[in-house]
């Protein structure tokens, strides 16, 4: 696998990217290119990286990239918020494009958890996308974070985020929080250990978010616009065990689709305990998405 950076700008953010290509002569015209976007708190040296050592080799471009205020990108630290990156996905459509190397004719979108739920968002209006595969994703922000707690840590969470939303608007600030009061990890012990020790060996991953943040979550919800995604291929896959995002997540994306559409489930599998390069699921995982990838991304698109 060959990487080379391709920083790009979103929003006058300079956003770090890099994109990495299968070894060997380039085809005509270009590698098909999938671009890997990460979930909540996540980095590209983290899964996006991890698909791109999985899918080069069966002769992708990926494009792994740090939204910004996150990694080496630009932008305001402790901000996290799902509908930033859905424009810094688009800005990556862009950079990605006019990459050599790279069929801009075919491109397709990889989520991760949130990240699952920005690349709906986003292909959803943007028609240089061909193929959407969501992962362990998010339909909707609120839903899937209310599953995440109990009432008296929802009822504190919506009270601390109504008192921000005053705060902000006198002083023009938003508190910093950690993470985990907003994305409650200890009620799942499996994705709580995978991320305490495999998760945090990555620098900056766990750093403190705004409690306004945790209000645009609970806004997202692309799940109300996945259909615009019609006529282009949706491949949704969820473990059957994902306590962090609940397997109805999956279904109520998954039903509110239209066709093409697949949904996988993956029995026994939760959020992410099995994300290792060499772990059965993980290897079942990449094969179902080069088969999707492979048969949506076969040809270039035709003109219209």
């Amino acid at each position: 696998m060959a990487s080379r950076p391709i920083p790009f700008f979103s929003r006058r953010c300079r956003l770090d990217a890099d994109l990495h290509l299968p070894g060997g002569a380039v085809p005509a015209g270009g590698h098909p290119l999938v671009i890997a976007s990460s979930g909540y708190q996540g980095l590209k040296v983290i899964h996006p990286e991890r698909f791109a050592r999985a899918l080069t080799p069966l002769g992708y471009a990926v494009m792994a990239f740090d939204y910004r205020g996150f990694g080496a990108s630009e932008g305001e630290r402790g901000r996290l918020a799902p509908q930033d990156w859905v424009e810094d996905l688009r800005a990556a459509v862009d950079r990605a494009s006019c990459s050599d190397g790279v069929d801009p004719r075919r491109i397709g979108l990889l989520g991760w958890g949130m990240g699952g739920g920005v690349v709906v968002a986003e292909a959803s209006e943007d028609p240089r996308v061909r193929a959407v595969a969501a992962v362990n994703a998010i339909g909707d922000g609120e839903r899937s974070t209310r599953a995440m707690h109990d009432e008296a840590s929802w009822a504190a969470l919506l009270e601390r985020v109504e008192a921000d939303r005053c705060g902000r608007a006198t002083t023009g600030r938003s508190e910093i929080t950690s993470p985990w009061d907003i994305v409650r990890l200890d009620l799942d012990a499996s994705t709580d250990g995978y991320v305490g020790e495999e998760l945090y060996r990555a620098p900056g991953f766990g750093s403190g978010v705004s409690l306004e943040s945790a209000e645009l979550l609970l806004r997202f919800r692309p799940e109300r616009a996945v259909h615009l995604l019609a006529g282009r291929p949706l491949l949704v896959v969820h473990g059957t065990d994902n306590r962090l995002h609940r397997p109805e997540e999956a279904r109520a994306l998954y039903q509110a689709a239209a066709e093409p559409k697949e949904l996988v489930m993956l029995e026994g599998a939760g959020h992410t305990e099995w994300m290792f390069d060499d772990h059965p699921v993980f290897r079942d995982l990449v094969a179902r998405l080069d088969g999707f990838f492979r048969a949506a991304l076969a040809t270039p698109a035709t003109a219209a």
